[in-house]
């Protein structure tokens, strides 16, 4: 297959390493200077260190370069964070070839009067800005529990691929299922995105909890009932239940919520620690999309009249409304009730 992944951020340099190795992949930057740096250097030090890129994996940057590199693909792949997605899909919407992105998250509503008459004043999860900016597109979305260094080293990782769209599923499968990377089918692109941004706001919730020593048996009980708030906005947006026991869901909040390689989970422990959010931000040197979408998440959740107790609690936290421990002491002040979705 000939495929083009937009974006040389850790995910897009990682998975065009792993998939360079059987197909012919073009890694496109926006920077020309980064692409440069990495052509000549073969490693990309900022975001994926220690990793080197093989001789055969081809490197474009620039607007100049961008129709090259998509020109002829039969797969592109677009690896830039929820912000930039909707500029890239408005960029790709008479593209013929399957398209899929990366990002998990919601997107941040512009605040601005200028925006189009059909932006809503929510924040859209990627299917729904690819209905708005690139309604002609047959796409779909890469997800599941996966740190980029270990995909790019080729420890063992199995992802969904979930689209609408048989043929998104199928390139996706055949692009980048192989013998350490696992890629399952799932149509239900609804639960797959839901679990992929609400799996980043419940695991600063659970950085903040081990930042503060509170114990694993806090841990357990935060991403659990984590796990129900996420299923209950999934299925009030049309998801499958079932979605949120699966990769997507349950493998996806596991593994961010306890992995040390997790930013959402950094910028609670973080938190705890009490720097600044600016301050844990800056530290990461990368995106943590839990940031920018937990107070979407929240507001979504609103109105569908879905509690989301745990990241509501984040929100405040983030807003500097409340402390940590105040954080904390909220959640676990809840009235009892009977355990359920």
């Amino acid at each position: 297959m000939k495929i083009a992944i937009l974006g040389a951020g850790a995910w897009g340099t990682a998975l065009a390493v792993s998939a360079a190795a059987v197909h012919q992949v073009t890694l496109w930057s926006r920077d020309a200077v980064q692409a440069q740096a990495l052509a000549a250097g073969r490693t990309n030090e900022r975001y994926l260190p220690g990793v080197t890129l093989p001789t055969d994996l081809r490197l474009a940057g620039g607007s100049y370069q961008f129709a090259s590199a998509i020109e002829g693909r039969d797969l592109v792949i677009i690896a830039t964070p929820m912000s930039g997605l909707r500029g890239m899909l408005a960029a790709l919407q008479h593209v013929k070839a399957p398209v899929a992105w990366l990002c998990k998250g919601f997107e941040t509503p512009l605040k601005s009067d200028s925006h189009p008459s059909n932006y809503p004043s929510f924040g859209l999860l990627a299917h729904e800005i690819r209905a708005q900016a690139a309604p002609e597109l047959i796409a779909g979305v890469l997800s599941g529990p996966s740190f980029a260094q270990e995909v790019a080293r080729g420890q063992p990782t199995a992802l969904v691929a979930a689209s609408e769209h048989a043929a998104v599923r199928d390139a996706l499968v055949e692009a980048f299922h192989g013998p350490t990377l696992r890629v399952y089918a799932n149509d239900d692109i609804v639960g797959v995105e839901v679990g992929g941004a609400v799996k980043n706001v419940l695991a600063i919730a659970t950085g903040l909890c081990d930042g503060l020593g509170l114990g694993l048996n806090a841990r357990a009980a935060l991403i659990t009932r984590g796990l129900a708030e996420m299923t209950r906005l999934g299925m009030a947006l049309g998801a499958k239940p079932e979605t949120f026991t699966g990769l997507s869901g349950l493998g996806d909040l596991v593994l961010t919520a306890t992995g040390d390689l997790s930013r959402n989970r950094k910028v609670g422990l973080a938190l705890a620690q009490g720097k600044t959010l600016d301050a844990a931000v800056a530290d990461l040197g990368h995106v943590a999309e839990g940031v920018y979408c937990a107070r979407t998440v929240v507001q979504r959740a609103a109105g569908l009249g879905i509690e989301m107790p745990i990241s509501q609690g984040v929100v405040a936290l983030l807003d500097g409304r409340i402390t940590p421990s105040e954080a904390v002491a909220a959640l676990m002040g809840r009235e009892a009730t009977a355990e359920g979705m």
